[in-house]
């Protein structure tokens, strides 16, 4: 009993890594090129590859090396890349679309004029 609850932790974390995955490869290709040079990070075409490569190796070659070396790689995209290329390209936090320094979470802080 014991083993058969190892064994669906082992592939609930499996699972998860797969899902991150895929989610950073969705985000990967959905920006735009040009923001990752203007970001100054490595090329759009560089992250497809390497997620791509990461989704792959977690569905099809059960390495736990590799597929922990494609969760490093996701977690950089995820908190290092992303958050960059959505700011280049205009899309700030919150759902937002421009702002200023000054805004809120709901609007304008204009200390309390």
């Amino acid at each position: 009993m014991l083993l058969s609850a190892f064994g669906t932790l082992l592939w609930l974390i499996n699972l998860a890594m797969l899902v991150l995955a895929v989610v950073a490869l969705f985000f990967a290709a959905t920006a735009r090129e040009d923001a990752y040079r203007a970001a100054d990070k490595q090329t759009k075409v560089f992250w497809l590859v390497l997620l791509g490569v990461t989704v792959a190796v977690n569905l099809f070659v059960p390495m736990l090396f590799l597929q922990i070396a494609g969760l490093v790689a996701t977690i950089v995209f995820m908190v290092d890349v992303r958050p960059a290329v959505r700011q280049v390209s205009g899309g700030g936090g919150g759902g937002r679309r421009g702002g200023s320094s000054s805004d809120g979470p709901y609007g304008p802080y204009n200390g309390g004029r």
